[in-house]
């Protein structure tokens, strides 16, 4: 019985590591970058990728200030003063505004006190 009680312990610690090395391996296949050395000069047609997203960079040395663009196959550091670049961040800003939700119409209470009274203004 304490032979079968140990041998369970231990296939749910090999489970539970398995589980943790499985999840840990997926996660070390997004490489985000979070300090650009080097940035590109590409230009718009030499940039091919289409752009999903992109993050701003400040510059805290050895990095320098970049913009980060994220394609389908990585994340590429850009130059952040090329018109090109600076345009599709506008883009991006513009379509994640547009796509936004409305804040709530009114969070007031219908219990809201009027002029100090306390009573409820419901009368249904």
């Amino acid at each position: 019985m304490e032979t079968q009680r140990i041998l369970m312990r231990s296939l749910a610690v090999v489970v539970f590591a398995s589980v943790i090395w499985t999840i840990t391996e997926s996660a070390g296949d997004i490489k985000l970058i979070n300090c650009c050395k080097v940035v590109s000069r590409l230009t718009r047609e030499q940039f091919t990728d289409p752009i999903i997203g992109f993050r701003l960079l400040k510059q805290e040395l050895p990095c320098v200030k970049a913009v980060v663009f994220k394609t389908e196959r990585g994340e590429f550091c850009l130059h952040w003063r090329l018109r090109w670049v600076q345009d599709e961040v506008k883009l991006f800003r513009a379509q994640r505004n547009m796509t936004s939700t409305p804040p709530p119409a009114s969070s007031i209470s219908k219990l809201t006190p009027v002029g100090g009274s306390s009573q409820s203004t419901d009368r249904s």
